[in-house]
């Protein structure tokens, strides 16, 4: 039986939370060595003291001190960006878990392959940002990269056994957000509010508008293309209310295969955790019966163009997946501000991706630098240089 030693970065977000709950759920199969957070100190402390990590991280500085005051004993304790990384190699543990929303987790990751520890991805952006480059360090260090998202983590467990050339698409479900079947008329209208009532999830403001636009799933697409080396026009979207069949994959032969539990971000960290294995668990059981009934529908492509912006830039490779990304954390920042209505989201990371030049084969530099040219351009579109 294995245990895995964890680097949690991103605790005291709701991945970070149900990733402690498995922790303390199964002991004798996971312990988690290391925590980060950015600046929630109270909350990153309380995880600490109760489950005693060796090392903890702050990434505010101006959070250090209160962090500090908070602790009940003494872990080595990292700070800044810079903090991250000595976090994400620290000796101790052999898989580091990413759960830091934007573009944060994308050096830390990098360094923890480069000292040969699995990693297990919660984060879209590093593998939207650079999946080509961490894909290549880490097959080249023959170190894992396990997938948490629940749609690819299900596509994970449909493809055991598989090879790619079996493959005829990969089909990412989506719940499709609050607004499935709003007229496209009234988009224009709705509410910030509105936008962050998601019918399935409870996540952060950012991921839950992401999921109203449908750039959740556009950039789910690009993550499953480097994720399980297929090309974009095999990843597929289909719309599924119910949450429940989590992802799907296509065989040539015309099989298909789908992973079904309840909407539980510890099913697929528990199994990123155990894989290979399969363990006993305390989460609730799916019964069909009780689900009863289960949709599905194509997108609405021409409402929700996060779909279509996002095949463009899987497709086209380079720096322009970072730049739909960076585009799309400022729109949806400016959104969340009361600065636009919700349709602009899309239109800002169109412009975007047709102002900001592509490069082909981009080193890291590169790729972090069209990040922040993409940041620039919006904010100025904004009218905040």
């Amino acid at each position: 039986m294995r245990k895995r030693r964890v680097t949690l970065l991103g605790s005291t977000g709701s991945i970070g939370a149900s990733a402690i709950k498995v922790a303390e759920t199964m002991p004798d199969r996971m312990e988690i060595v290391g925590m980060a957070a950015k600046r929630s100190s109270a909350s990153l402390a309380e995880a600490a003291n109760r489950l005693r990590p060796e090392a903890v991280c702050i990434v505010d500085p101006g959070s250090l001190d209160d962090l500090r005051r908070a602790l009940n004993y003494e872990p080595i304790v990292f700070v800044g960006e810079e903090g991250l990384i000595e976090l994400s190699t620290l000796a101790g543990s052999d898989l580091v878990l990413v759960a830091i929303v934007g573009t944060a987790g994308l050096r830390p990751a990098l360094a923890a392959i480069d000292c040969g520890k699995d990693l297990a991805v919660a984060s879209k952006e590093i593998l939207v940002m650079a999946g080509e480059i961490v894909m290549t360090h880490a097959n080249n260090k023959g170190v894992l990269v396990l997938p948490v998202d629940s749609e690819h983590n299900a596509i994970f467990q449909c493809l055991e056994g598989k090879r790619s050339e079996q493959i005829e698409n990969l089909i990412l479900t989506a719940s499709g957000g609050p607004f499935r079947r709003l007229p496209a008329d009234q988009l224009n209208n709705v509410t910030k509010a509105e936008a962050l009532r998601h019918p399935t999830w409870k996540m952060g403001q950012k991921i839950t508008i992401d999921s109203a636009t449908l750039f959740n799933k556009g950039l789910e697409m690009i993550e499953a293309r480097w994720l399980f080396n297929v090309p974009m026009r095999k990843v597929q979207v289909l719309i599924h209310p119910q949450s429940i069949v989590h992802s799907m994959v296509e065989f040539v032969d015309g099989s298909i295969l789908a992973q079904l539990s309840h909407s539980d971000m510890c099913f697929p960290i528990q199994f990123a955790v155990t894989w290979p294995e399969r363990v006993p668990h305390s989460l609730k059981p799916l019964r069909l019966a009780e689900v009863r009934s289960l949709e599905f529908e194509e997108p609405r492509y021409d409402v929700f163009p996060a779909l279509n912006l996002a095949r463009k830039a899987g497709e086209a490779g380079g720096v322009l997946p970072a730049i739909l990304n960076a585009a799309n954390e400022v729109a949806v920042q400016a959104f969340l501000d009361d600065q636009i209505p919700f349709p602009e989201i899309w239109r800002l990371v169109h412009s975007a991706m047709e102002y900001n030049a592509n490069l082909a084969s981009p080193s890291l530099d590169d790729i972090i630098r069209a990040d922040s040219e993409a940041r620039l351009f919006v904010r100025r579109a904004l009218g905040n240089p």
